[in-house]
């Protein structure tokens, strides 16, 4: 009987000492192992090839997306820096509207130098990215929902289109965690995570994870992951397992605390528009309901022109102005200065990245005392 996602979050991978029978993953804390002698060895030679605490990890987060093999990194960036190098000059790479600052910034000051090329489509219009995919495209890579406005692409109709024109395709599943959403059971071909958010989910350390399901896919970013070397730590694979234990909680507390406040913002006299694929009333819903579970933990919004939105960032008591997201606290971010900051202004303009624009983690707190919270800084920064 195949367990529940939940259990599997438990349970699953090699996070199980088979030697002592310890039911936490050790840390192995080492570069190098002894050999037997020469040619033979027990299956670990070194470090950055491989790690059992970190194969912990990677068959966990395998199992999680429905995915046979799993790579773990040492940030986001290094495992889309990874999957990256899966291409060759000459080769180009549509990429979603309002995709992370990062994945913009990667393609355009360092893969261009090496002659890989990039284009921002709508991924949410199939004829759009029909157009889009000319001979030289040999991936789309998709966030869904993207970040900061929370657009949502049809997942499966971007992989069956990817299979008929022979391109890649990638999801960065960051926002939504294989809990709420496993892109792999859609047609997806490479699943991309900064485990630094949901998955850890504590804010106290950095990761990426890349799943797949295909060998021949699976023997060239292992190759990529050994060769460039960007790979996890055995005591950070230990708090990312760790932190995966409770995943299917936090997300269940994330989900309900993001729809109660983005009905509550939908509804206030100083909130110009808030974007929550989970809102029933929001234009993403009907899709996003069609592939996930639910609207995630993450919303954005704007106030109206008569309220100041650098006060509102300064006038929160309980919500913290960092960067990143998915921690059990709740983050409060300006994109335009911040997450987005190496989009050129005219070019997040026109991706609807608005200076005012407000972006909310929103964590496990008591979702009264947020929403609380939120209103006594809306009623400072009025002008």
């Amino acid at each position: 009987m195949q367990s529940s996602f939940d259990t599997t979050l438990i349970h699953g991978g090699a996070t199980t000492d088979p030697h002592t029978g310890a039911v936490n993953t050790p840390i192995f804390q080492t570069s190098t192992y002894a050999q037997d002698e020469l040619g033979k060895h027990n299956g670990y030679e070194y470090s950055r090839t491989k790690n059992p605490t970190r194969d912990g990890i990677e068959s966990l987060i395998a199992e999680c997306e429905g995915g046979k093999y799993g790579f773990a990194f040492a940030s986001g960036m290094a495992a889309l820096g990874t999957i990256l190098s899966l291409f060759k000059s000459g080769d180009s790479i549509i990429i979603s509207q309002n995709v992370y600052g990062g994945t913009f910034r990667i393609l355009d000051k360092v893969f261009k130098n090496f002659g890989i090329t990039y284009k921002i489509t709508d991924t949410r219009d199939l004829d759009t990215l029909n157009a889009a995919i000319t001979p030289e495209v040999k991936a789309v890579l998709i966030e869904s929902p993207a970040n900061p406005l929370l657009s949502v692409t049809p997942l499966a109709k971007v992989a069956e289109l990817c299979r008929q024109k022979g391109v890649l395709s990638i999801v960065d599943n960051t926002f939504m965690t294989p809990y709420l959403q496993q892109p792999l059971r859609l047609g997806i071909d490479i699943v991309v995570h900064s485990a630094t958010k949901y998955l850890g989910g504590h804010s106290d350390l950095v990761a990426g994870l890349v799943v797949v399901d295909d060998e021949g896919l699976a023997e060239r970013i292992g190759f990529l992951q050994n060769s460039i070397g960007g790979v996890l730590a055995p005591f950070d694979s230990f708090l990312l397992i760790r932190g995966m234990k409770t995943l299917g909680l936090r997300m269940q507390r994330h989900c309900e605390n993001a729809l109660f406040l983005a009905e509550a913002l939908s509804e206030h006299k100083a909130v110009e528009k808030v974007y929550y694929p989970g809102l029933q009333s929001d234009s993403e819903y009907e899709v996003q309901s069609s592939q996930a579970r639910g609207g995630g933990g993450m919303l954005s919004f704007i106030l109206k022109p008569e309220y100041d939105y650098r006060i509102f960032f300064k006038s929160t008591r309980i919500i913290v102005l960092a960067e990143s997201l998915g921690g059990v606290e709740s983050l409060l971010c300006h994109p335009a200065s911040m997450t987005h900051a190496s989009i050129p202004k005219d070019l997040r303009e026109s991706m609807g990245i608005a200076e005012n624009l407000i972006r909310l983690s929103v964590g496990v707190e008591y979702s009264k005392d947020l929403l609380e919270d939120i209103h006594q800084a809306i009623e400072k920064s009025r002008v």
